[in-house]
């Protein structure tokens, strides 16, 4: 069985590259999971990337995960980080440990995008570092896989 890791992103995700490149830089989103993909192949693991602008969704593809055998998530909920119970209740449900990740720093930003709903029940959060967010949650995932 091979060594899955999703690698899941919320609403707005699917616009990097072009969505105000002054806070989210101008990889795509497409980039950063290609760059994931080779730094998990590396280490011996698969990513699986999806992207939804829909709750539901998001919460299904945790479900799926844990279903599937995935050993963990590398999560950006994006705005739903915010707002999500569903998505705290899913991530505590499937017991799968999950790293936050954001490529801004939420605390510099606007003061409704400092608390996250999610925090509390995620093996631990990155943020603040561009797409190299990303490449260090991975890290810490697979470190802790390990």
């Amino acid at each position: 069985m091979a060594r899955e890791i999703l690698v899941l992103n919320g609403p707005n995700l699917n616009l990097l590259g072009t969505r105000e490149p002054d806070v989210y830089g101008s990889d795509t989103l497409d980039d950063i999971v290609a760059n994931l993909e080779r730094l998990a192949d590396e280490r011996g693991y698969e990513v699986r990337a999806m992207q939804s602008n829909v709750e539901g969704e998001l919460v299904d593809a945790l479900h799926a995960a844990a279903s599937a055998g995935l050993l963990g998530v590398v999560f950006n909920p994006g705005a739903y980080t915010h707002t999500s119970i569903a998505l705290r209740d899913a991530i505590t449900a499937t017991g799968l440990p999950v790293v936050e990740t954001h490529l801004s720093n939420v605390h510099a930003r606007e003061e409704f995008r400092h608390t996250s709903m999610l925090s509390a029940v995620c093996l631990g959060v990155v943020l603040g570092f561009g797409p190299k967010s990303y490449q260090l949650a991975l890290d810490a995932l697979m470190t802790h896989l390990d």
